[in-house]
């Protein structure tokens, strides 16, 4: 079972990042889950590489102006303002979601460098998080906790904080809670006695966190684990979201994980790197594996071993990533609805339904609920839902395709895509049925499927990309983190602003 699947099986409804694969396979057999279509398309494609990145940077149009202030609002809106826990998605009533609390710590700051909300403001919301963090109550029994051995469950209740259904003790939704928490302690520096308990309360979260504890396999570190069932029998292996988890268990002052970790996990890349849609990079299919890390790290031009025997750094391989899924959209093999060179984006998201119904053209076609959608190498996950979060997560990666995608899905969609919170978080023009039962949203008259809802997870990467595209603002304030800094020198990553003096 590879990462993201094991994520639908434990998840809340709409916020892990994979349904099952079974959902990939239609009621008679049409799979929407297809290796065959990206292997063809990496043979097929003649070796490409995207052009330079843009200088001087394109500028933002205003509707960027707009949209960041929208979603910047589902952070400070639908944040229960009595603890400081995020929702897993809004409006559908749903437990919080610590990465989603995650994001929100560093939305706010991004608030702040805006001029939506005041760094008091910002300073008071973030203490009530960090309080509620701190004290919110640990142990190993099924119920009445929030986490264990300083992890945090993937959902907790909302007004209670404490573990929502059955969900698992989550490292990776961990690890993009600390990325906040972590980002809050940097970047509130000064003398004010709230700022200096801000700075303390995040010590107290991260130190206590049992890396070690999390490593049931050798070097390996466990996607989780639950008091029903123990540790999962899964690890983090292969290039994907977590490589927060490695670096920030690496970094960590008190239960650090021994260095070799982050060579054996990336030994475990070897089958994913290879040619897609003519660009040769470090595969996964969904664009969340190659933005969540990033908004928090600065990658140009730091290397580790893998990446200095390829000759590029990660950030360039984000942008070959996100080259790539363009590609796959104009090529569009499946030929959905809508897809080209500038409406495309495939990543975890909402969708239609798990069921096998006609589409637009009247041709039977399989659709997923909520999914990891993906382009790649090894497979291709496609259902015709585009999601924003694709394309405006990897803004600062290929900014010259991103904004065209953002301003041409909003001119031919925004009447019924665009909404309070900014960019609903996916449609699929190609659905078009209405005798079945529509997951997390609706068929919209004349259009096709739209979702209800906004997500944490997707927010989060639209919001700290911007900021991070505007003035580095995330990505300035974490290289003055220690721990940061500390886990990436230990994983070997060298050059960039490692070169610096800390």
């Amino acid at each position: 079972m590879d990462p993201i699947t094991r994520r639908g099986l434990l998840g809340w409804g709409g916020g892990a990042l994979l349904a099952p694969l079974a959902a990939c396979v239609g009621p008679q057999g049409l799979r929407v889950r297809d290796n065959g279509v990206a292997q063809a398309l990496s043979r097929a494609a003649a070796p490409v590489r995207p052009p330079p990145w843009p200088a001087p940077p394109p500028p933002l149009p205003a509707l960027f102006d707009d949209l960041e202030r929208r979603t910047f609002e589902f952070f400070w809106f639908t944040t229960n303002a009595g603890n400081g826990l995020v929702p897993d998605r809004y409006p559908h009533p749903a437990p919080a979601s610590i990465a989603s609390i995650g994001f929100g710590l560093s939305a706010y700051i991004v608030g702040v460098d805006r001029g939506y909300i005041s760094r008091g403001q910002a300073r008071a919301r973030t203490l009530t998080t960090l309080r509620f963090l701190r004290d919110a109550p640990q142990g190993p029994q099924a119920r009445g906790v929030s986490g264990y051995r300083g992890f945090f469950y993937h959902f907790l209740d909302m007004r209670t904080g404490l573990r929502a259904a059955r969900c698992e003790l989550s490292t990776v939704d961990t690890a993009l809670l600390l990325a906040g928490v972590l980002h809050a302690q940097a970047y509130f520096d000064g003398a004010h006695d709230d700022e200096a308990e801000i700075r303390a309360a995040a010590e107290t979260i991260y130190r206590r966190v049992d890396w070690r504890w999390a490593q049931v396999r050798g070097q390996h570190i466990s996607m989780g684990w639950t008091p029903e069932h123990g540790a999962i029998r899964h690890d983090w292996q292969g290039y994907n979201e977590a490589m927060l988890v490695i670096l920030l268990a690496l970094g960590s002052p008190t239960h650090a994980v021994d260095a070799g970790a982050w060579p054996a996990w990336s030994a475990t890349y070897g089958p994913e790197w290879g040619r897609f849609m003519g660009y040769e990079f470090l595969n996964f299919a969904p664009l969340f594996g190659h933005q969540y890390s990033h908004a928090w790290i600065d990658f140009r031009g730091l290397q580790d071993a893998t990446m200095r025997a390829h000759g590029i750094d990660y950030f360039e391989n984000s942008r070959r990533a996100t080259y790539a899924q363009r590609a796959y959209a104009i090529a569009n093999p499946k030929a959905w609805v809508g897809y080209g060179a500038e409406v495309w984006g495939l990543t975890a998201c909402d969708g239609p339904a798990t069921t096998f119904v006609a589409d637009r053209r009247g041709r039977e076609r399989g659709f997923l609920a909520y999914a990891a959608r993906g382009a790649g190498m090894a497979h291709t996950t496609d259902d015709g839902t585009i999601a924003p979060t694709a394309a405006l997560g990897s803004l600062p990666f290929a900014p010259e395709i991103v904004i065209p995608a953002a301003l041409e899905m909003h001119r031919r969609y925004g009447e019924v895509i665009y909404q309070r919170y900014g960019f609903v978080d996916a449609f699929n023009p190609s659905f078009v049925a209405r005798d079945v039962r529509l997951s997390w949203g609706h068929v919209e008259p004349g259009f096709g499927w739209v979702a209800n809802d906004y997500l944490g997870i997707d927010q989060g990467p639209i919001l700290l990309m911007m900021g991070n595209y505007r003035n580095e603002r995330v990505w300035s304030d974490m290289r003055r983190c220690a721990p940061l800094r500390r886990g990436l020198e230990r994983a070997g990553f060298s050059g960039g602003w490692l070169e610096r003096p800390a």
